[in-house]
């Protein structure tokens, strides 16, 4: 059994509707995918002692199979700089989170090393009952819902499809360099286009996939929220 398949098989052994963040961000490395640092831990200390290796900033975000989305819950804390303020996050995300669902199962925090920012794109994957897997692309990052610079295509696509998504997109002046900005690497997004498509169609137990933000650099991208929702049984 590959790493991919051990993840798919103990989420729906546990009868979760969705994979959490740290088993998401897994899968996607196992592909290549690049992601920023990440560790779930237990406690506090082990998520100072874990901030310290990584190197501040970090993010924590509650891990709960009853909450999957987290902000909505109060279960994420951002650009913490210091042991202190790891410590007091680890307490307000659960905290939070408790308040939000006290029937909810908390496992742990995610401890995740903040990344530079740069252009955020949104990647996506649902199953239509007719066609399959279908993909999207989109301006990402808190602007998604309000801009809805979006466009979609039935699975599989090429390496040319995956170009066509990126030049109908009305950002796409943004990410190939506008009044003297650094292009974004625009072939680092057509990978991660096909690789998502390809675990969609190949893992039938995978419903929905969002990537959101993936930040993308003049070299190279980072997938910073990955959430995957599992097909019912």
């Amino acid at each position: 059994m590959t790493k991919i398949e051990e993840i798919l098989s103990t989420a729906k052994d546990e009868f979760r509707k969705a994979l959490f963040e740290h088993e998401a961000k897994t899968l996607l490395k196992e592909l290549g995918i690049d992601t920023p640092d990440f560790a779930p831990v237990r406690s506090p200390e082990e998520a100072v002692r874990t901030a310290e290796e990584f190197g501040y900033p970090v993010a924590l975000k509650v891990i709960s199979p009853q909450i999957i989305h987290k902000s909505d819950a109060g279960g994420v804390v951002l650009n913490l700089r210091n042991a202190n303020e790891v410590r007091a996050g680890c307490e307000a995300v659960i905290s939070n989170a408790r308040r939000f669902n006290p029937a909810a199962e908390i496992r742990g925090v995610l401890l995740e090393k903040m990344v530079p920012p740069s252009h955020e794109i949104i990647i996506g994957t649902t199953t239509d009952p007719q066609f399959g897997p279908t993909l999207m692309l989109g301006m990402g990052g808190i602007y998604v819902e309000i801009y809805k610079d979006v466009t979609f295509r039935v699975a599989p696509i090429n390496r040319q499809e995956a170009l066509e998504m990126i030049d109908e997109l009305k950002g796409s002046k943004v990410l190939k360099g506008y009044r003297g900005q650094a292009a974004s690497d625009v072939g680092a997004i057509i990978d991660l286009l096909l690789k998502a498509t390809n675990l969609a169609m190949k893992y039938e137990a995978i419903d929905q996939i969002d990537l959101n933000p993936v930040v993308v650099y003049p070299k190279g991208l980072k997938v910073v929220d990955a959430r995957i929702i599992l097909k019912k049984e």
